[in-house]
């Protein structure tokens, strides 16, 4: 059965190019943040602006309703509070659309914004865009913004369920350094 499945991947790659594909590079820390422009899941637009001052947690992920995907935000959506009182705020990102969003968030009771990037332009800025046999999705990662703008930390292939946990650690060790 592994076999067949290799088979299978090897013979898509040949028909449709590369199984996997990354189209740039990721903001590193101590680079200005790339800019956005998305609507949220009530259709009201974000921009940086919106969250400079605080730190700002934001994570991209691949699809709505997915089993990682609902862990991940339902995992942020139980440390909402720590992670505010910790002077963060939060946004989810991903291809789907403000429809999809605003149904995911109303089932899983989701208190922070989900960004609509289904022109892709804000995945691609930050280096999570990724096709997988021309399937475009955007790759499990998540970035601590600081105060100012700036990338403070790049969490990349992240685990859904501990993702929340790990930001969390994080901001403290960044604020007491600071």
């Amino acid at each position: 059965m592994r076999r067949l499945s290799l088979l299978f991947v090897l013979s898509l790659s040949l028909l449709f190019g590369p199984v996997s594909t990354v189209f740039a590079a990721t903001p590193q820390p101590g680079q200005a943040a790339p800019d956005f422009r998305l609507q949220d899941q009530n259709g009201h637009w974000r921009t940086p602006a919106d969250y400079r001052g605080h730190w700002l947690v934001m994570y991209f992920y691949p699809k709505d309703f997915t089993p990682g995907c609902t862990t991940e935000v339902c995992t942020f959506r139980d440390d909402i509070a720590k992670l505010r009182q910790a002077g963060a705020e939060v946004i989810g990102v991903s291809l789907d659309d403000v429809e999809s969003h605003a149904k995911f968030a109303e089932k899983y009771r989701v208190p922070f914004p989900l960004l609509a990037d289904s022109e892709h332009k804000v995945s691609k800025a930050y280096g999570v865009l990724a096709s997988t046999v021309g399937f475009h999705y955007a790759r499990r990662t998540t970035f601590l913004i600081d105060p100012q703008g700036k990338v403070a930390k790049v969490y990349e292939d992240v685990d859904p369920e501990k993702n929340s946990a790990q930001v969390l650690g994080d901001l403290a060790a960044l604020k007491a350094g600071s």
